[in-house]
């Protein structure tokens, strides 16, 4: 995977990392297309940001994936590298049954989303193994580590995590790269209060640091950015108990 040369069709990339990597990769050198389902965001992106293209998907609807690959491909046949980076993050109560509608959503937009992608863009990947071809999934610390308030969101990132391992072992025989970027809590709009949290890392500084990791290890597997190891390696290092404790008694959305 090359970013200097690569062209990235990135799916929820209207807003917050996905459209923070977006432009940075368009400055590196690399044809962006960006994703996501309110036109009205994809046009003012597209005006705001001469030279990236935007195709309205939305990832929990399989119509809407392979109405998007259709277009993306029609309009850019030399497409290398999706990046499944749509996704939510929402609290639940497991004490109260109102959590199934959310659960159900999360599952739906955070796991089948970034499978039917796969399925609807692998085909074409699989075309192109000489051209740096890869497929980016996005995980995330809590894959590795649980914060108590959104357990459907950590179980579909852990879910993430392990498949992104999975598909490596035959994606890549194939000529498929298989990258997985896994975020620490970023100052986004993800969950309320996330975009002023003091915990969680600046989206510029972490969408430069990814970068600068794609750009130093074009055959990396895991992007990590130092915020994130403490999570990823908790249990590893001996210190999960201790992790979780902290996660979880600076996580502002607790009770």
């Amino acid at each position: 995977m090359d970013i200097t040369r690569s062209t990235v069709f990135i799916p929820g990339a209207t807003s917050g990392i996905g459209l923070a990597l977006a432009l940075r990769l368009r400055a590196r050198g690399s044809t962006v297309i960006v994703g996501g389902r309110r036109t009205a965001l994809l046009d003012e992106i597209v005006a705001a940001h001469p030279g990236i293209d935007a195709v309205r998907i939305d990832t929990a609807d399989p119509a809407s994936i392979e109405a998007a690959r259709d277009e993306v491909l029609a309009r850019h046949p030399d497409l290398d590298v999706v990046v499944a980076m749509a996704g939510i993050m929402e609290a639940e109560d497991w004490t109260s049954p109102d959590f199934l509608a959310v659960a159900e959503r999360t599952v739906v937009t955070n796991l089948l989303g970034p499978i039917r992608l796969a399925a609807a863009f692998l085909p074409h990947l699989r075309t192109r193994p000489g051209a740096g071809a890869a497929f980016v999934t996005v995980s995330s610390g809590l894959a590795h580590v649980p914060l108590a308030v959104t357990p459907t969101y950590n179980a579909t990132k852990a879910a993430v995590h392990r498949l992104s391992e999975g598909i490596r072992l035959q994606l890549e025989p194939a000529g498929v790269q298989v990258v997985e970027i896994v975020p620490p809590a970023v100052r986004t709009a993800l969950m309320p209060g996330q975009e002023d949290s003091p915990v969680a890392m600046p989206l510029d500084a972490f969408a430069d640091e990814v970068v600068e990791l794609l750009a130093a290890r074009p055959d990396a597997h895991e992007v990590l950015v130092e915020g994130v190891k403490f999570l990823r390696f908790a249990e590893t290092s001996g210190a999960y108990d201790a992790t979780v404790a902290r996660l979880n008694a600076s996580d502002p959305h607790a009770a």
